[in-house]
């Protein structure tokens, strides 16, 4: 069986979150995203239940520093994931499998990890945008000297 958790930096510990709010909206431009949270999802198979919950408070997650879901928090205008493709390699997942086989001394389960992305605010395919997206060229530059002149 496959088990799913997500996992959220606490308020005032998201630090990942803020970076990505900010450089939405100034980077690209997008003054409409009002909050970013990016969750971790695990999914585990071939480990018992038992093994599976204590490696959620233990292995994929912080108690102090995290919180737990089992589905995705409701609330978001967009919700995407982005996750490894077949063959490449995913450390935290092969980290969270070493510590899972560590912990319990038995076979290494399967766990695959995606970064889910939790959108808010005025979110649409034609969001206004600080940045001018006009067709006017811009002035040519001017350069001080010629490059082309030899060398006295």
């Amino acid at each position: 069986m496959v088990y799913r958790i997500f996992v959220e930096k606490k308020e005032g510990l998201a630090y990942e979150s803020y970076s990505l709010k900010r450089d939405v909206n100034r980077l690209l431009g997008i003054k409409g995203v009002t909050d970013v949270r990016i969750l971790n999802r695990y999914d585990a198979e071939n480990l018992p239940k038992e093994t599976f919950d204590f490696a959620c408070k233990t292995i994929f997650a912080e108690p102090q520093i995290d919180n737990l879901y089992e589905e995705v928090p409701e609330g978001a205008d967009r919700v995407f994931a982005v996750e490894y493709l077949p063959g490449q390699f995913d450390q935290r997942a092969n980290s969270a499998e070493e510590c899972i086989q560590l912990a319990f001394k038995g076979d290494r389960p399967s766990i695959r990890s995606a970064k889910v992305y939790l959108l808010s605010g005025d979110i649409t395919e034609n969001s206004p945008r600080s940045r001018s997206t006009s067709s006017t060229p811009s002035k040519p530059v001017r350069r001080p000297w010629n490059c082309r002149r030899p060398w006295p």
